[in-house]
């Protein structure tokens, strides 16, 4: 980045500006004009390389402050200071001035090295100023990158454990991921449905990840259980249910903290299974007090698992699943549950190819 070099001397007196020329020549390259419009034009023109401009409150066509007003409307003011001049300073010229973001004003007659002094002082406090924001913003991006960075490691992590699960399944691994998708699309429908601030977009994000282990307790069951490919006799079907609870028992194994993240892992590991009416499993919670983090996941399960292919069973089309779910064939869901799944049905569509 090239340095700043360039002072703006504006003023419609000639001799105020040959004053300051005087003073400056030698230390900087010097841009002059005698009025509003030329110093807007000249602004526009050198911005990158104006270090500091001497600015006349009163002049022909457009005054200091209206100069002050466009460089304010421009973004200039962030990074070129400016040093109102005047012989006819009043109380709210002055008060205006600072208010549009004037670094200072002096007054005419004015002292050279007075005028000297603050014109070092304002450009280092700039630099500086401008030199830690810039060192800030870039070192905001080296967070947001690294952040990115662990973001995407983390995901790689809950995928493949997750899929873990559908591979001692002989699943395809598809599962996973258009829950993923799907949890996302219903979360979006809701909020936009029932609350704008009810989830933020890193919340859902956050419970789109913790979604992908709803099953993660199933690594816990036995194979002649989790791959038997007819019907589970009752005291392996409620075995089978406990993989709700072994998921809970891993998470709790490998918590660090109480954060967001693992609340929704935790919540949804154990609660996917129950029902709006309480008949679920493995606590028997009923209506709201069923997370709905959850809830979704659920509904989610239930959708994908019915429209899609599996060796047990040839898949459903979506109305037909649709129907299903509204009429309680597939599990007990809350209105307002059902309600968002009507309005996500287009987008659910639009998902079901996973690439």
């Amino acid at each position: 980045m090239e340095e700043k070099d360039t002072l703006l001397i504006v003023d419609d007196a000639m001799i105020n500006r040959e004053m300051l020329k005087d003073i400056f020549t030698g230390k900087y390259q010097i841009l002059e004009a005698s009025n509003g419009d030329e110093a807007i034009n000249l602004l526009n023109k050198h911005k990158k390389e104006i270090v500091l401009v001497f600015l006349d409150l009163v002049m022909p066509k457009k005054n200091g402050l209206e100069v002050m007003q466009h460089m304010s409307l421009k973004g200039m003011l962030k990074t070129i200071p400016v040093i109102m001049i005047t012989g006819q300073a009043t109380v709210e010229s002055d008060v205006k001035a600072y208010e549009l973001g004037a670094a200072d004003i002096i007054y005419k007659p004015f002292e050279p090295a007075v005028v000297t002094r603050r014109a070092k002082n304002i450009i280092e406090l700039f630099k500086h100023r401008i030199s830690i924001e810039k060192e800030l913003e870039m070192r905001t991006q080296e967070l947001i990158e690294s952040k990115k960075k662990l973001e995407q490691n983390n995901d790689f992590i809950i995928n493949a454990l997750s899929s873990v699960v559908e591979f001692r399944s002989l699943e395809s691994g598809e599962h996973i991921q258009r829950v993923k998708k799907f949890t996302k699309i219903l979360l979006k429908h809701w909020r936009a449905l029932y609350g704008e601030k009810e989830f933020t977009d890193e919340q859902i994000e956050l419970i789109v990840s913790a979604s992908a282990l709803h099953d993660i307790g199933k690594i816990a069951i036995p194979d002649n259980i989790l791959m038997k490919p007819g019907r589970l006799t009752p005291e392996e079907y409620e075995e089978m249910k406990k993989h709700t609870i072994y998921g809970c028992q891993m998470l709790e194994k490998f918590k660090q903290t109480e954060n967001d993240f693992y609340k929704y892992c935790y919540n949804i590991c154990r609660h996917h299974h129950e029902r709006y009416d309480g008949r679920g499993y493995p606590d028997g919670l009923a209506g709201e007090d069923i997370p709905i983090c959850a809830q979704i996941v659920s509904i989610v399960d239930v959708y994908d698992a019915m429209t899609s292919k599996r060796v047990y069973k040839e898949s459903y089309s979506q109305e037909e699943t649709l129907k299903m779910i509204h009429n309680g064939d597939c599990g007990v869901f809350s209105p307002r549950l059902l309600e968002c799944l009507e309005h996500s049905k287009d987008d659910l569509v639009a998902k079901v190819s996973i690439k």
